[in-house]
């Protein structure tokens, strides 16, 4: 199997429509042991959700809220062991950095944005880093940010930040072994995804318009992406944005 012997931290598992349960039923159905991480009142979904995992018995959840530089301190010893890989599937926008509001959101609401979104992939990756002394990979699930989209405004901002700090711990963790990689998705009928005013606008021009097509209610070509980037495949790839979106993002108006 792809990922037998690998031991993997997968952040951001709230309902099985998540890519990120996506990404923990298939890597443990290519042999990966996973480890899940939530935090606060969203713990309870996570815990609900894992036991619809292939195999939930194995699953351990880790409290770890990305804001919270205690919990970024306290990541390798909560997580134990050694690890393979680290996904990343965190974003968050206070409701005025989105819809229509790109002007008008506070500064103090468009920093919460960047750090939980964009800040936070290189905290993680420094709370993992002991566990990676053998090298890996860490995944970043990412949204086309080469271009300005209607109503994503401020999260727009927050990805091509996300995107930039992907280079740089590529740059800065390459030398460790440790491959840094986003993969860049199509829109996925997911629970962040409704969070978003307007998201249906992109649901439609996707389905049409994608030379292979494109289901937003399937997030499994994008799970399996990640997976080959988690594997011994890719090992020479890193600092990349795999798009896996139907073939969208290559068309021009």
């Amino acid at each position: 199997m792809l990922l037998t012997g690998k031991r993997l931290l997968i952040t951001g598992v709230l309902n099985d429509s998540s890519i990120a349960f996506s990404v923990a039923k298939r890597a443990q159905e290519e042999g990966a042991e996973i480890v899940l991480s939530s935090f606060g009142r969203v713990m309870r979904l996570t815990e609900r959700t894992a036991k619809r995992l292939p195999d939930p018995e194995k699953v351990a959840i880790i409290e770890l809220d990305v804001s919270n530089a205690a919990d970024i301190d306290a990541l390798a010893g909560r997580v134990g062991g050694s690890l393979d890989g680290v996904l990343h599937a965190i974003g968050f926008a206070p409701e005025s950095c989105l819809g229509g509001g790109f002007l008008t959101a506070p500064w103090e609401d468009v920093a919460i944005a960047l750090q939980v979104s964009a800040y936070s992939l290189k905290a993680l990756a420094v709370g993992a880093l002991p566990l990676m002394k053998s090298g890996g990979s860490i995944v970043g699930l990412d949204f086309d940010n080469s271009r300005a989209w209607p109503v994503y405004d401020w999260m727009g901002v927050a990805k091509s930040a996300f995107a930039s700090t992907a280079r740089y711990l590529a740059r800065d963790l390459g030398p460790k072994g440790i491959r840094v990689n986003l993969v860049s998705a199509g829109p996925i009928r997911t629970m962040a995804a409704k969070g978003i005013p307007g998201f249906e606008k992109f649901e439609t021009i996707w389905a049409e318009r994608s030379p292979l097509g494109w289901d937003i209610r399937n997030p499994e070509p994008v799970a399996n992406a990640c997976l080959a980037l988690f594997s011994d495949l890719l090992t020479a790839t890193t600092g990349e944005i795999i798009h896996v979106d139907g073939g969208y993002h290559f068309l021009g108006a």
